[in-house]
This record gives C-alpha cells, structure tokens and sequence, in this order.
C-alpha cells in the first residue's frame, strides 16, 4: 500500500505539471500580456494604447506592437497608437514653433534697436565712451581715451545664449537627421528619421531648423501611420505563427 502511495504521488505532480504546461502554451509566448490586457475593460484598452503611443522611444509603433501581442484587434490598436502619437507630436511642433517664434522676434529686436547711435554704444569694460559704426565691412568700436586712441576690431561682440547654445556638440542621432534633411528634404527626412530619432524629437529639429510646422506636421502624420502600419502587420505575423 505504502509503495503504490509513493509511485502515484510523482505520477500525479507529473500529470498537472503537464497539463499546466499545456494550458501556458496554448496562448503562446503572449498568453500572460493576453491576459493582462484582458483584465481592463474593452473600451479602456485603446485609451491605453493611445497613452502609450504618446511616450518617447515607445510611440506608434510600440503602442500598435503592444496591443496586437496582448490581443486587441490590430486595426484598432493600430489607430489607438497612431492617434497617440500624432496627438504628442502635434504638441511638440506647436511649442516649438511658438518657442522658436519667440526666439526669433526677440532677436529682431536686439538687432532692431541694439546699435543707438553716439555716445552711449560704449562697450562694457572699455575706459571711455566709444562709438559704434555700422559699416559695410564690420562695426568697429573707438575709445576716447589715451592720446592717439586705440581701435577694437568688430570681432570682438557680445555672443548671445542662442549661439552658445548652437556651439554644444550634436548627438548622432541629430546629425543624421540634419544630412537626411539636406539630402533628400523634408519628406524624406521624415520617413527615415524613426531610424535615427524618436518622432518627437524630429519634429522639435525640424521645427528648430525653420521648417513650418504645416509642413512638418504633414509628413510626420504621413511617417506614424506608414511606420505604425508596418509594425503592425510585423506583429500580427508574429502571433499568427507563434501563437499557434
């Protein structure tokens, strides 16, 4: 009797670790994200995949990947990122294009009225009023003090923090994105920056660079719904073949 108990015993802890091996494997790899995603209601699951669309270095195409592994029906989930991640994009390009507007009047300004005539366009730190002229061949500012007078050349000019910020060494991503600018324009910028940059950071640069945010807008709805779609038929393959 003791010995059929002992025999039965590993027999049965074999028999529901089988069983509990089918039952993971028959959803797949995904079966626990499937699950998990089954556990938010149904009209709460775009909303989170138009939240996750709207993270940095997660955006359209991670959304869509997301929500096709964990079960939502890829059209939906597909739409569900792209709305997310136009809906950032289009809040970067309008802070950028107000900043960038802002910098630029600014800048006006400064130039518009930072040249006064007489007297008062002394340098600070020079001995002396000097006075500034605007020539054709650079501002040349003079000292009245000492005998003959001495001349500071025009290179010497205050730097504004514009230009400073300019002189900061690029990332690689940037530098890529601004050959591709120059090569192939804004459409093709746009369409091969996901290789390089989040589109959230492309669209900033482009903006940055000049570029109206109509036009980079446009393209960069055009790039998150190719690439969005791309990844989605991507993942939809993958859990059609792993998946079983």
């Amino acid at each position: 009797m003791s010995i059929a108990l002992t025999l039965s015993g590993p027999s049965r802890l074999s028999a529901a670790a089988t069983t509990t091996a089918s039952d993971a494997s028959s959803g797949g790899p995904f079966a626990w994200l499937q699950e998990l995603m089954g556990q938010v209601p149904e009209l709460a699951q775009p909303v989170i995949l138009v939240l996750a669309g709207a993270i940095p270095f997660f955006e359209g195409e991670g959304s869509a990947a997301l929500g096709v592994l964990s079960g939502v029906n890829p059209v939906v989930a597909a739409l569900a990122a792209i709305v997310g991640n136009v809906l950032c994009v289009a809040a970067v390009v309008w802070l950028g294009s107000w900043v960038r507007s802002g910098v630029v009047d600014r800048r006006r300004r400064r130039e518009a009225g930072g040249a006064p005539a007489g007297g008062s366009g002394a340098v600070a730190g020079a001995p002396g009023a000097g006075a500034v002229s605007d020539g054709g061949g650079g501002s040349e500012v003079s000292s009245s003090s000492g005998a003959g007078g001495a001349e500071v050349s025009g290179a010497t000019r205050v730097v504004s923090r514009d230009e400073l910020l300019e002189t900061k060494p690029e990332k690689k991503g940037t530098q890529r994105l601004k050959r591709w600018l120059v090569k192939f324009g804004v459409p093709g910028a746009s369409l091969l920056a996901p290789l390089a940059l989040p589109t959230m950071f492309t669209a900033a640069t482009l903006v940055g660079t000049g570029v109206s945010k109509g036009w980079v807008m446009l393209w960069q709805v055009i790039a998150i719904v190719l690439w969005t779609t791309a990844v989605t038929v991507v993942a939809t393959g993958v859990l059609r073949v792993v998946g079983g």
